[in-house]
């Protein structure tokens, strides 16, 4: 039976949207991998929200705007915000446990916030708490069913969006999905790049799949790469979460020296672009594959008990954290563009709909603040559902309005093409390069296959995010290009990519 509503991906913004919908009919959440695999599971550093005594929206508000670079758009920002805490509030009403301190929640600080507001779980498993949570709550509303490993292949499009394909592993076939309405909250597309942060399950689908059914892609060319994943032979690129540094863990090279001071006023604490190309620059300058973080000057039974999860990981491939600086480097982390949306998750496409990270609504602009995309995942999960169902009940499913504001290579190939053309420093020449050899690779005919699909998806986001990176001719946020080192007026603009329409900024 097809349902009402189609909701692809299962992670926080699925959940929290699926749960709005599950008031007006069926809905389908689909997975492309088991329920619990998805980026939020991986969110180890926390939530933000402006709920301490010492704090204010208002203050939250400009962190956010300022770590954006220009590039946020206000009302979305402000949605966040002041739309955060009663989120918030309601993720506790149904069970989630945030960490407390004598009594009352327990705030953390990280990087371009001027307070401390984010909130933890478990120390440092904060995603995964809130999307027990959610799946918790969604799983018992009888309306709303599941599906794991169901890899979407393409949306279905007639005057809109109608539908999906779905790949069954098991019968090793692709089946049509219809539905009034559809949600994509497919999560990042980390895994585009060679090292990555993210899930094996992050490679852009949602994304890709948009853009070939028609609706516009924004801000597409700004990935942020979180400064220190460990760097260790054989182990995975595991995130090592910035409330390491928010805690007081120091950066130091391997000759010991502290060097983020060279970098920025800030430090340690500074925007995550400008702490990552402070890495990559002092990798180039010594000679060295990584750097170090170093938190032996911190209690051992704090950053035991603090970051379980992390410290317990870093064992297993024979770090120490309490003992012993652990080795870093950047890894692609975060995407702050997607499709393109308006302040309820409308995409250009009548009948689609989109929410987290998948999403541009501008709320991170250039450069996402930390701990804001878990946030966003509740709060516009929640607007998206919400405007998905009145939409129905109203008979009325329109296009959103966009907010103002293979192969020569295999898939490892153009990962590492990705990694060394579109990554944490580019320029022109490199990032033509990159399209002309993505533009000639050849695209597996074959039948549709999760991984057929995923190496499709992956070339896709790849040439996306190259176009759009060359198109933009100025280093704003986490895009920095050597031959445009500086802002410029004219590209304090979204860039808009539409098939078959080129790059345009508005």
């Amino acid at each position: 039976m097809n349902p009402d509503f189609l909701v692809i991906g299962a992670g926080v913004a699925g959940l929290r949207a699926a749960i709005e919908l599950a008031e007006a009919g069926q809905v389908l959440v689909v997975a492309k991998d088991s329920l619990h695999e998805s980026s939020s599971e991986y969110a180890q550093g926390g939530i933000a929200v402006a709920l301490s005594d010492d704090d204010e929206v208002a203050l939250h508000e400009q962190d956010t705007l300022s770590a954006g670079d220009g590039l946020c758009h206000g009302a979305a920002v402000r949605i966040l915000v002041e739309e955060g805490p009663a989120a918030i509030q309601e993720l506790i009403d149904w069970g989630a446990a945030f960490d407390r301190e004598g009594g009352g929640l327990a705030f953390t600080r990280e990087a371009a916030h001027s307070r401390s507001r984010v909130l933890h779980a478990h120390g440092d498993s904060t995603g995964r708490e809130i999307a027990r949570t959610l799946y918790q709550r969604a799983v018992s509303h009888p309306h709303i069913r599941f599906r794991s490993y169901a890899a979407t292949t393409d949306l279905l499009v007639d005057d809109g969006v109608t539908g999906a394909l779905l790949y069954d592993a098991a019968a090793q076939s692709v089946t049509p999905v219809h539905a009034r309405a559809v949600l994509l909250a497919t999560g990042g597309l980390g895994r585009v790049y060679l090292n990555t942060t993210n899930p094996e399950v992050a490679t852009g689908d949602g994304v890709a799949m948009a853009f070939r059914a028609g609706a516009a892609v924004s801000d597409i060319e700004f990935v942020q790469f979180h400064p220190t994943a460990l760097h260790v032979e054989g182990a995975p690129c595991f995130l090592l979460s910035e409330a390491l540094r928010g805690e007081g863990g120091i950066l130091r090279n391997l000759a010991g020296e502290r060097f983020m001071e060279r970098y920025h006023p800030q430090k340690e604490l500074a925007p995550r672009d400008v702490v990552a190309r402070a890495i990559v620059t002092e990798m180039k300058r010594t000679g060295s594959g990584h750097m170090w973080l170093d938190l032996t000057h911190l209690d051992g039974a704090f950053l035991r008990e603090r970051f379980p999860r992390i410290h317990q990981t870093c064992l297993r491939y024979g770090v120490d954290i309490a003992r012993q600086p652990a080795p870093v480097r950047p890894a692609a982390h975060y995407a702050m563009g997607g499709v393109r949306t308006d302040l309820d998750g409308r995409a250009s496409l009548r009948g689609l709909f989109a929410a987290g990270e998948v999403a541009a609504t501008g709320v991170h602009g250039a450069n996402r603040l930390a701990s804001n995309s878990l946030l966003e995942g509740v709060v516009f999960g929640a607007r998206a559902g919400r405007t998905m169902r009145e939409s129905i009940a109203s008979r009325l499913v329109e296009r959103g309005e966009a907010a103002e504001f293979e192969a020569p290579r295999g898939a490892g190939g153009i990962r590492q093409l990705a990694w060394d053309r579109c990554g944490i420093v580019r320029c022109g020449d490199g990032l033509r390069q990159a399209i002309a050899e993505l533009e000639l690779a050849e695209r597996d005919a074959g039948p549709p296959t999760r991984e057929r699909a995923a190496h499709r998806n992956v070339h896709q986001v790849a040439l996306l995010i190259a176009r759009c990176a060359l198109a933009r001719e100025e280093s704003r946020g986490a895009h920095f290009r050597t031959d445009y080192p500086v802002k410029r007026e004219e590209f304090e603009k979204h860039s808009v990519a539409v098939r078959d329409a080129g790059v345009r900024f508005e």
